[in-house]
């Protein structure tokens, strides 16, 4: 008989079969899809865009992180979520520095994984907005070829000139809200519109979103709750005046909801920890995004209404936390 029958160890003493790492490998796994249809529509200058952005966090993961902390893939899943946030046409140092951004003053300033507020790719690009609103809302048409230049692609830093010019177009929502003109469904569903790299490939972000839901890599409230949220109250404001209000499926298939929705939103370390919380969290994504669209000054608003409700995901999970057992509403456990 062994002289130690049996050891005293620390919880959690049973650990589930996956790892963080495996978790977020996966998303990238299902972005390769998404990624592939934006190189369809925009050619070659997509790949490098998001490329660009890929480096720039992965770098600044590299320098500031912890050792070891790319292998995790989270710095990898920022740089290709912000890169299918921009437009094909930005130039590549731009995409470079928004990486970094995200993952320096998105993740590591809060102390790394698992720490930070706000969703990285979202507050890269929203740095992006405010420092370069001109290029980050200047948007290639779809086509043109694999070898198409898509504008200031390859443009010198800080220097505003473009290396050629491009053939540009409005987005749907752009179409829709300040000339009143509506986007034919099958367009939107399969991409064939202008906006960023990730409003090409919904049905492919559906179907990814779907495989990480039933590994359970992802709470399918989440993305659940901010859709039905759109879809009611769109239809609602549309029977009012359609005229002036977009149908459901158009503020479903438009813009960037359904990559916010799924992969965005869902980020387990910026949405609430509690089923309840999922719902609440999913339902203010989804009235704020129809608030902004429909009376904010632009014409998207998922970026902002996902970022605002990732300040309050703290309250959120302090407000629907399980009752312990044996005590009153809202005990704190000791």
């Amino acid at each position: 008989m062994s002289d130690r029958e049996f050891e005293l160890a620390a919880s959690p003493h049973l650990k589930a079969g996956v790892s963080t790492a495996r978790i977020m490998w996966s998303v990238v796994g299902s972005l390769v899809p998404v990624v592939a249809a934006s190189a369809w529509f925009f050619g070659y200058p997509a790949l490098l865009v998001i490329l660009s952005a890929t480096l720039g966090a992965v770098a600044t993961e590299r320098a500031f992180g912890p050792r070891g902390s790319l292998r995790d893939g989270s710095a990898a899943i920022t740089g290709l979520l912000l890169g299918l946030a921009l437009p094909a046409g930005l130039p590549l140092w731009m995409a470079f520095v928004g990486g970094a951004f995200g993952i320096g003053f998105g993740k590591a300033i809060f102390g790394g994984l698992g720490q930070n507020v706000f969703n990285p790719a979202l507050l890269g690009r929203a740095f992006l907005q405010a420092a370069f609103p001109v290029a980050l809302t200047t948007w290639p048409a779809v086509g043109g070829g694999w070898t198409a230049t898509r504008g200031a692609t390859f443009a010198v830093p800080f220097t505003g000139g473009a290396t050629a010019d491009a053939v540009t177009a409005a987005t749907p929502l752009g179409l829709w809200k300040f000339e009143g003109e509506a986007t034919p469904l099958g367009a939107l569903a399969i991409g064939q519109t202008g906006g960023s790299l990730g409003e090409t490939a919904s049905i492919l972000i559906l179907l990814g979103g779907a495989y990480l839901a039933w590994k359970r890599y992802l709470d399918w409230r989440i993305p659940v709750a901010v859709f039905g949220s759109v879809a009611l109250l769109s239809a609602i404001l549309s029977a009012i005046d359609p005229a002036r209000y977009p149908g459901p499926l158009f503020m479903l298939f438009s813009g960037g909801l359904m990559l916010g929705a799924v992969y965005m939103a869902t980020d387990p370390v910026t949405s609430p920890v509690t089923h309840a919380g999922a719902w609440i969290f999913g339902l203010g994504i989804g009235v704020l995004v129809v608030v902004i669209r429909s009376w904010g000054g632009l014409p998207e608003g998922v970026m902002y209404a996902i970022l605002l409700m990732n300040a309050l995901v703290p309250f959120i999970d302090r407000a629907t936390r399980p009752r312990v057992f044996g005590t009153g509403r809202g005990a704190e456990a000791t």
